[in-house]
């Protein structure tokens, strides 16, 4: 079991920047991958970003791609989220999630992922 905690959500005017971080505890070992996710209001959550817990790769959605950028502090046991150029179609509650599954280097679809944080909300408007 792996339990995920993510903070550093809030407001921010378009243009602006957040980092989110998300703290990971428990059965580290397990994870292969880690990645991020948002839901706006009346949508379906979609994945935006996804790091390989090993090898650091990365892969991004189309509309975050350039503007956000995933990393991690294994020694830290910490996910980041750093967001710029935020944009007010960016406002959602933001999740971080952790799979295990090793026929995936990394990937953003949410039936892969097994453990998921509790969210933290991102609102961009001016």
């Amino acid at each position: 079991q792996v339990q995920l905690v993510e903070s550093g959500g809030g407001a921010a005017q378009p243009g602006g920047s957040l980092r989110l971080s998300c703290a990971v505890s428990g059965y580290v070992d397990s994870i292969q991958y880690m990645g991020w996710f948002r839901q706006a209001p009346g949508k379906a959550r979609e994945g935006i970003a996804s790091i390989n817990r090993r090898h650091d790769g990365t892969i991004y959605a189309d509309a975050v791609r350039g503007r956000f950028t995933v990393s991690q502090d294994t020694a830290k046991r910490t996910l980041y989220l750093q967001m710029s150029s935020l944009k007010p179609e960016d406002t959602a509650m933001y999740y971080c999630a952790a799979g295990s599954l090793t026929t995936y280097y990394n990937t953003r679809d949410e039936p892969d992922y097994s453990d998921w944080g509790q969210g933290t909300q991102v609102t961009v408007s001016s």
